[in-house]
């Protein structure tokens, strides 16, 4: 039988004294804390990270291309790619699809009001898979009906708010060029992303319209919008689609295109690793009180033990057996109270965000059990190698006091 874990087994679960009771409580409730604190922070700033992005890039892919000139404006210049390029992307295995587009800046007037916008031109082979998740009401533009898909728009909730307008409305876009071209529209969907960047900005229509107002050859884009299957891969992905790019092409990933964004994501990772370090050093100081305030209430156990003959190590193992209990207490506590907080709002939504200031209208939940696993590990082999230290504190307790120790 082992001798230590029999007697450090008693100690924490038979005690009857009332005051380190309620220290290995506290202690108990620390680590449980901590670790559910920290997992929730993992989960939300991976959901945070992960919606985000998807809405961002959801909307203008992973990767732009477009004609290398000195044209800043939001009008694209025009070209016509190569059957190369066409090839090399769909032929390349980091690309999931891509599909052409082309922008031309314009203004609605609708309700006896005005507001700039910038038409996003796509054609039939444009993936709808993103904005379906996004539609509020209406529906898709119909390409399969080239007159009615000229006349037809999608507008964001932003912009339906701002104008007074819903689906089924016609108003009238006057596209910004010498002289200024007129056209009618009808509302078929609208969408909302979340994302204010590009909800004031953007609306969407078919790409033919900017062919004809731009006199472009039928062939013509703006641009092509590149979704690549793992967005970690980001920026080899950018790199090794510009270096097989024609020599008149350059690209431009979504990272580059709203730094602002993908930014502030960056500084996220930052205060989650703060607030890791700040909650382990909570689990790791009650652990560490819990420990020393029952080495000094069992200091005349201890004086009996080592009169028995028990070495200074093998009463060190008992109170290390102690404090495994209560650290694996504390972190099955801890796992029930994060994985039950963390699945409630995954599924329920019950924590409401502003979205106008996060772009999230709720506080987002990414769950993976490698989280769960390493952060488990990671505090319960801290919490043991800290409490290594204060255990030591038995070697200096003398038998012949302890015993006498009232």
């Amino acid at each position: 039988m082992n001798t230590e874990y029999f007697i450090a087994g008693r100690i924490a679960i038979k005690s009857e004294r009332t005051f380190s009771k309620l220290i290995v409580r506290i202690a108990i409730a620390g680590v449980m804390l901590s670790l559910a604190v920290m997992m929730l922070s993992v989960a939300i700033i991976k959901g945070f990270k992960t919606e985000i992005q998807e809405k961002v890039r959801g909307y203008i892919g992973d990767v732009r291309v477009f004609k290398f000139d000195l044209n800043n404006s939001f009008e694209l210049s025009p070209f016509v790619p190569s059957k190369e390029t066409l090839a090399k992307l769909k032929n390349d295995p980091e690309i999931d699809f891509f599909q052409p587009y082309a922008t031309k800046p314009a203004i609605i007037s609708a309700n006896n009001e005005v507001e700039g916008i910038n038409f996003k031109g796509i054609d039939r082979s444009f993936n709808w898979d993103y904005l379906k998740k996004h539609l509020v009401s209406g529906t898709i533009i119909d390409f399969t009906d080239s007159v009615k898909a000229s006349k037809q728009i999608m507008i964001s909730q932003f912009t339906a708010n701002r104008l007074k307008l819903k689906v089924g409305d016609n108003f009238v876009m006057y596209f910004v060029q010498n002289p200024p071209r007129r056209r009618p529209f009808k509302i078929v969907g609208i969408y909302d992303i979340g994302v204010e960047e590009i909800d004031k900005g953007f609306v969407i229509g078919d790409l033919n319209i900017i062919r004809r107002l731009n006199n472009w050859a039928p062939d013509e884009i703006g641009g092509i919008e590149i979704r690549i299957k793992d967005f970690a891969k980001l920026k080899e992905a950018s790199a090794h689609i510009y270096n097989n790019m024609e020599l008149n092409l350059k690209s431009e990933s979504v990272a580059d295109y709203f730094p602002a964004i993908f930014t502030w994501l960056s500084l996220l990772d930052i205060n989650t690793k703060v607030l890791l370090v700040l909650m382990m050093l909570v689990g790791v100081i009650n652990m560490i009180t819990a420990l020393l305030i029952m080495i000094l209430e069992r200091t005349n156990m201890i004086g009996m033990l080592k009169a028995f003959g028990m070495t200074d190590a093998s009463v060190m193992k008992i109170f290390l057996y102690n404090a495994m209990y209560l650290v694996g207490f504390g972190l099955l506590l801890g796992n029930i109270l994060g994985l039950g907080l963390g699945l409630l709002q995954k599924y329920t939504h019950i924590f409401k965000l502003d979205q106008s200031s996060y772009y999230l209208a709720y506080v987002p939940i990414e769950l993976h059990f490698t989280d769960v696993l390493i952060l488990n590990l990671v505090t319960f082999i801290i919490c043991l190698v800290v409490l290594i230290l204060p255990s030591m504190l038995v070697s200096r307790i003398s038998p012949l006091k302890a015993i006498r120790f009232k």
